[in-house]
């Protein structure tokens, strides 16, 4: 029998704000293991992929930090948050005063976490479930936070990222350090402490840095 996406993570996750940014409340997975756990077993039958949507990630609490702390980089702006998970830089700039958010991820139970978290933020969203690395895009700011985890992923984003900016998109960038983070393009905006899940990442507060590709 096919899985609701939407009674799943209601089921599986409780209203929360993340640490770094309280002023945003998103349906996460109390006990990250659990979850994990859960996903490997009930993969082929219920398909749900790895529950990216379920955590406040860092690089996205940092870039999400960052826009509420700073609104003036997407007031009135068109914007696009690209492998948006939850919905939380998406949810920031929806807060922070831009006029049109587009959250995208090809993660199909990324759609109900988004939608169920944007309406607990009081935000409209739109939410596109295509692949959108490499196609031209109809914003003036691109964000993305805590892409660069893996190589094949990094590999397709950067050029895109960079001819966007050529274009005079303005692409920034929530990372905590992952491995993939390209290093000659990058211009440090903001640096923060984050609380993390230990059970994901390798210690309980990452140091997460916002940048812009110049």
């Amino acid at each position: 029998m096919k899985t609701d996406p939407r009674s799943f993570i209601l089921a599986n996750t409780t209203l929360q704000a993340p640490p770094h940014v309280p002023e945003i409340r998103l349906h996460l997975a109390d006990e990250a293991h659990d979850l994990w756990q859960k996903t490997e077993e009930e993969l082929e039958a219920i398909g749900l992929p790895p529950p990216f949507w379920a955590f406040a990630w860092a690089g996205g609490q940092g870039l999400a930090r960052y826009i509420l702390d700073h609104p003036e980089t997407v007031r009135g702006k068109r914007v696009l948050d690209v492998a948006t998970g939850s919905g939380l830089v998406a949810i920031a700039a929806g807060l922070a005063g831009a006029v049109d958010v587009f959250a995208a991820d090809i993660d199909p139970w990324s759609s109900g976490a988004v939608a169920l978290n944007a309406a607990a933020n009081g935000v409209v969203l739109n939410f596109t479930g295509e692949d959108v690395v490499g196609c031209a895009v109809d914003a003036d700011v691109v964000l993305a936070g805590d892409v660069f985890y893996d190589k094949s992923f990094a590999d397709r984003l950067l050029p895109w990222f960079k001819r966007l900016a050529g274009q005079g998109v303005v692409v920034l960038v929530g990372d905590p350090g992952r491995s993939y983070l390209p290093q000659d393009c990058l211009e440090g905006l903001a640096t923060y402490e984050v609380a993390v899940t230990r059970a994901l990442e390798d210690s309980e507060v990452k140091k997460t840095t916002v940048w812009r590709l110049t």
